[in-house]
């Protein structure tokens, strides 16, 4: 008997390993990454097996993309129905000629069109960002759509419970999206806040219907009435509020106030979203009014997330370090480059055009930060600069290229962005934004400290073993 034993779980174990080495041959798109599953597949009996089942394959992808055959989320809703037209751009400005390709791209990955006659007005912190906010619902008549990853019930949060409360109570439709797992940064909920007032709350995902750390909504997305909206980076919470909260624990961030026919994008992302987590189908003309031209940036929202078939933001960003010539400015909270995206960086960089990159010199995530510093010395070898800024915490996401085209957004560059949750941001040409948001990285670069490749080069060695071990998982940060 103890022969039939043996023999049977050698042939089980074996069997494991086979399999798994084989759905790593075919399923895996990376070369590298295939043959090192199929290695530990093959060394080591069970353990292997087990830990490519667990973490290599890409169960994320395979969960959104069920819902969208389900039905259960929409697929690039159809709302010509019952919407204006938009007004899609002719040609791109004289300036940015040279991003036709990007364009092009664009247009062929993104189901919304380029639209002309918008305005796009930056808030910096919850200082300017909150009171137009407030002041935009305080004055809403039919309806107001909220969508946040954090919502916190401190004391910000409480301006926009109350606004929110009483919008409804005169009759407005309000509606709120909240991120399940984002809720838990705070320890007063603005949900809780809510209850029992005529605002409609749902959130995204709640955990008792599984344990997804992705595939989190991380957008931040209000619009009111349909026609103004304001999207970025920024949550609701105290914290942003930076020259009322202490130094060590404020996040600096930048969003923006949106007008113009791009607005019915935003509407329509909601929208999505909330039929996503109520089953409430909003197909109605109400919630999108025709809407005027009201400036000169051209735009596009770009609604990224597992379920898509393409790696939107991803392919976007890499098409726009093709094409930019003259400069590259990046300024993000969280940097986790994959080989591509580096190639492209340093590429642009060796053409000729001024590339920096600002990232905050102490991170909130520390492991983020030590990975991070596992990149640099590849990037400063080819000349592209690299700046830490100093506290507040800053969380900014800004992606500008040659003084024309900006990309503004709830999207960090990592693989949990690009790759796991669902964002949203906008490509805008507009020279006078772009010289706006240039102007902003300039000021924070000359309160900034340049990182030198002496720097990365002489970090002590438990540095170097620390940070490089962080980078091992940056395909799970």
């Amino acid at each position: 008997m103890d022969h039939v034993f043996w023999g049977t779980l050698f042939l089980t174990l074996g069997a494991m390993s086979i399999v798994s080495a084989g759905h790593a041959l075919i399923f895996k798109r990376d070369p590298r990454s295939a043959l090192g599953w199929i290695v530990i597949s093959l060394t080591l009996p069970f353990l292997g097996p087990s830990l490519y089942w667990m973490i290599g394959v890409n169960r994320i992808s395979r969960r959104a993309r069920q819902w969208l055959e389900t039905g259960k989320r929409l697929a690039g809703w159809d709302t010509s129905s019952f919407r204006d037209l938009p007004i899609t751009a002719d040609a791109l400005p004289s300036k940015a000629f040279h991003l036709l390709e990007l364009r092009a791209l664009a247009d062929r990955i993104v189901s919304a069109p380029l639209m002309a006659g918008n305005r796009f007005t930056p808030l910096h912190n919850g200082d300017a960002a909150y009171p137009k906010m407030l002041a935009e619902i305080a004055g809403a008549k039919n309806s107001i759509n909220l969508s946040t990853y954090i919502f916190d019930g401190d004391a910000a949060g409480r301006l926009f419970t109350n606004a929110l409360r009483e919008a409804a109570d005169r009759g407005v439709e309000v509606r709120v999206i909240i991120d399940a797992l984002g809720e838990k940064y705070s320890h007063s909920r603005a949900r809780t806040q809510l209850k029992g007032s005529k605002v409609k709350v749902a959130r995204f995902l709640p955990l008792r219907q599984g344990v997804y750390l992705n595939l989190r909504n991380h957008r931040k997305i209000l619009v009111v009435d349909g026609k103004t909206a304001f999207t970025g980076g920024m949550n609701i919470r105290g914290r942003h509020m930076v020259k009322e909260h202490n130094s060590r624990h404020a996040v600096a961030d930048l969003h923006f106030q949106v007008e113009g026919p791009v607005v019915a994008e935003l509407q329509r992302v909601f929208l999505e979203d909330w039929y996503f987590v109520n089953g409430e189908l909003l197909a109605e003309r109400r919630f999108f009014p025709p809407l005027t031209p009201i400036g000169n940036a051209l735009s596009r929202g770009i609604a990224d997330g597992p379920d898509k078939e393409f790696m939107k933001l991803h392919w976007i960003i890499m098409g726009a370090l093709a094409c930019a010539r003259r400069s590259v400015m990046i300024m993000t909270p969280y940097f986790i480059p994959d080989r591509a995206m580096i190639s492209a960086l340093v590429t642009a960089a060796l053409r000729g055009g001024e590339v920096i990159l600002i990232l905050p010199g102490r991170n909130n995530l520390p492991y983020l930060h030590w990975a991070t510093r596992a990149y640099l010395w590849e990037l400063l070898h080819h000349g592209i600069r690299v700046f830490y800024q100093p506290p507040p915490f800053v969380h900014t996401k800004l992606f500008l290229v040659d003084g024309i085209w900006s990309l503004i957004g709830s999207a960090n560059l990592d693989p949990r962005s690009l790759r796991l949750n669902f964002e949203f941001n906008m490509e805008v040409y507009d020279a006078e934004l772009t010289a706006h948001l240039e102007a902003h990285c300039r000021e924070a670069i000359a309160n900034s400290l340049p990182v030198t490749i002496d720097e990365v080069d002489y970090r002590p060695l438990w540095q170097k073993l620390r940070d490089s071990s962080a980078k091992l998982f940056s395909p799970y940060l």
